[in-house]
């Protein structure tokens, strides 16, 4: 089939296009493609763009209070989340919402600790205050496995207080990991390349333990037992799966990203099952970078072997799952120039042509909504093109390579919202480096 002529691509695309105006309607067509769906994946193109970040709340606002979803499971790690969780629903001792994001310190911090998130868990704790009942609280969750030493300690924590003999024998199980310090570098080097034997059999062991006890632990009575256990046990379950994942670093990369998608879908169907003992048919809102919940099998990565949590999730459930991708321009970013860095408030450079982005920007309309499912019209999209990825990493001097990859957009995502213009996501601590950022888009590098 012969390409469609750009002019004809555009004036097809534009006719199908809403437009985002700010109004408190914008979002009624994605909420009825939505429907009584279970499942609505809200992706980003970026971990530093405050659009996305502000319109994926909105958007979680109305499926929260006019769809009756219970909750958002985001990539980030389970114990840091799980902290915000317990605020929400009030039954923490942090404050303030600002207090209770206080867990999430290591690199990127700003994915979480960042205004618009603060500004969202703050509306869901009064959301929450309103409602009678525990089981009317929506609740908020982390998906991601980097959290290995903080899970094992969360494990450590909750059988010191239910069952001290057994948590002397996980303290000697994840003793394993002691004499590699704190960096799991380290660990995933010396496993990962056969100069030390592995902990697999350790973090396997206190994790069946654990299992094994449920009964006994969860005798006593009420919501808060079962809670506690759940949430024990999938600190348990990460260990075992952050050993897995940072053994497999210095393998293979699509080994490893599989491993860690794998993960997260194991860790989603937990919590719908948790959740379901106590508000039957749940729904929950999972927040990821498009990477993650656009579906694997209609980009590049896909032929490449790698799958991904929106894959495994459509496999699964199939229509009642909605995947939504956020695309961009140009503008600002917040990101790192390389892992561990230090936050910078970088200039996104104008999409490149031939790209997704920049055939949206040539609509010549500042903010669009994109229904893709079942729209005929937009077949034409389904030609592969460029579409741009920044994670917390972003290097703008070898863009083609390091942030752009084939895709379907309509086999990818169910609806896609575009900001043609976007700006950095405001850190709750800002560096130097961010305060000084938005750097001239004049960089001495080809693509």
């Amino acid at each position: 089939m012969a390409a469609v002529p750009i002019p004809t691509l555009i004036s097809t695309v534009r006719n199908s296009a809403y437009p985002l105006t700010g109004a408190a309607t914008d979002y009624d067509p994605l909420l009825a493609l939505i429907g009584d769906a279970r499942l609505v994946l809200l992706g980003e193109a970026s971990h530093g763009t405050h659009e996305f970040y502000r319109e994926r709340a909105q958007i979680t606002k109305r499926l929260i209070t006019e769809r009756g979803f219970n909750a958002i499971a985001a990539e980030a790690d389970w114990p840091d989340a799980y902290r915000v969780n317990r605020y929400v629903r009030g039954v923490s001792d942090d404050a303030e919402a600002i207090d209770a994001l206080g867990d999430f310190r290591r690199f990127p911090a700003w994915m979480w600790r960042n205004a618009d998130v603060l500004d969202f868990i703050g509306w869901l704790r009064a959301y929450n205050d309103g409602r009678t009942g525990a089981d009317a609280h929506a609740g908020f969750y982390g998906l991601d496995l980097y959290s290995l030493h903080r899970s094992r300690e969360a494990v450590l924590h909750y059988l010191d207080r239910i069952d001290p003999e057994a948590a002397q024998r996980a303290r000697y199980k994840y003793g394993c990991f002691d004499h590699f310090g704190d960096d799991v570098q380290d660990y995933a080097y010396a496993a990962g390349l056969g100069l030390s034997s592995s902990c697999e059999n350790e973090v396997i062991h206190v994790l069946e333990a654990l299992r094994n006890q449920a009964a006994a632990y969860l005798a006593r009575n009420g919501r808060g037992a079962h809670d506690e256990f759940f949430y024990a046990e999938q600190n348990a379950l990460l260990v075992k799966n952050a050993e897995h994942y940072y053994r497999s670093m210095f393998q293979a990369r699509v080994s490893s990203w599989n491993l860690r998608d794998q993960h997260m879908a194991e860790t989603l169907q937990a919590l719908l099952d948790h959740l379901d003992r106590h508000q039957p048919g749940a729904k929950l809102i999972l927040w990821a970078h498009n990477s993650h919940l656009g579906d694997a099998r209609a980009t590049q990565m896909g032929q490449m072997g790698e799958l991904n949590l929106g894959q495994l999730v459509r496999e699964r459930y199939g229509s009642q799952a909605v995947l939504i991708g956020f695309t961009t321009y140009s503008g600002t970013v917040t990101a790192a120039s390389e892992w561990g860095a230090q936050a910078e408030r970088k200039r996104v450079r104008s999409a490149l042509p031939g790209s997704y982005e920049a055939l949206l920007h040539g609509l010549d309309m500042p903010r669009l909504m994109l229904i893709l499912r079942g729209n005929a019209q937009l077949e034409s999209l389904r030609e592969p093109r460029l579409e741009r990825a920044i994670g917390v990493i972003y290097r703008p001097e070898t863009e083609r390579v390091s942030h752009y990859f084939t895709s379907q957009l309509t086999a990818q995502f169910d609806a896609v919202l575009h900001f043609d213009q976007t700006r950095a996501v405001e850190p709750l601590e800002r560096s130097a480096p961010w305060e000084a950022g938005e750097v001239p888009e004049t960089f001495p590098f080809s693509v």
